[in-house]
């Protein structure tokens, strides 16, 4: 395969997001591990730095298909290998799924059980929620009734913030250095906690759909998806997407501009 290196870094510094990630919700979920939002967040921004740190040196580490739709954009991606990042970066959150699911299954059971949950009914929703995103959060839904228009503005702001950060750092060669995915991985932990009481924040289609897809073979079903039809089609993977692109026009008129 003639852009192994890139398929192998992409995939495994997604699969590393993820596990680290979805890992802390699940250990939040089923072990009530943490006592507040900021403590999973802080997790998920530590583990994107340690990706990227991981990583970088084998690819470019966007690890989300946001990220690297703009910078085709902007010309820092070529076309051509936009659907070999994306596929990898699927791949990669996928099989970090399967592995959080084969560490948590007897956990998750447990937390069925005690808590008279059948996998596949909408109620189920409380376990699959460590694998995708649902709005509103189902932890925060007795606050707030999110609707399909607000989330779908809600992911694609956050998404917006992180992808025009992430291009801002990255303008200039010189500008990279060994705090950029630190900042990174803090950008991301502070969108969290803004983002995630509205839609869980998914910010990142890759992120959402590969475990998601564990989530619907592994009994979950339909109880893997939103409510909503399609929502997770709009909500958690275009509305992502279109807000990189926008993203990425913004840092274009602000460098024009320059």
């Amino acid at each position: 395969m003639k852009h192994y290196k890139e398929f192998l870094g992409e995939s495994l510094g997604t699969f590393l997001l993820v596990f680290f990630g979805c890992g802390a919700v699940a250990v939040a979920i089923f072990f009530q591990a943490f006592s507040s939002l900021l403590e999973v967040a802080l997790i998920w921004g530590l583990g994107v730095a340690i990706a990227i740190y991981t990583t970088r040196n084998i690819c470019p580490a966007h690890l989300n298909p946001a990220v690297s739709l703009a910078m085709c954009i902007t010309n820092k991606l070529s076309w051509r290998k936009l659907p070999i990042y994306m596929v990898s970066q699927v791949f990669g959150a996928a099989l970090a799924g399967l592995v959080l699911y084969l560490l948590f299954d007897d956990a998750i059971r447990v937390y069925e059980a005690s808590n008279a949950i059948v996998r596949g009914t909408e109620d189920s929703l409380k376990s699959a929620m460590m694998f995708g995103e649902y709005f509103p959060n189902p932890g925060f839904e007795k606050f707030m009734n999110v609707s399909t228009l607000l989330a779908c503005f809600m992911e694609g702001l956050g998404t917006f913030i992180l992808v025009f950060v992430i291009l801002r750092l990255t303008e200039k060669p010189e500008q990279i250095n060994n705090t950029t995915p630190i900042v990174i991985g803090f950008t991301v932990s502070i969108i969290i906690c803004i983002v995630a009481p509205f839609t869980q924040a998914g910010l990142n289609p890759a992120r959402d759909f590969g475990p998601r897809l564990v989530a619907y073979f592994a009994g979950w079903g339909a109880a893997a998806f939103p409510k909503v039809a399609y929502s997770f089609l709009t909500v958690y993977i275009l509305s992502p997407l279109f807000a990189g692109v926008l993203a990425a026009y913004s840092h274009k008129l602000l460098k024009h501009r320059n």
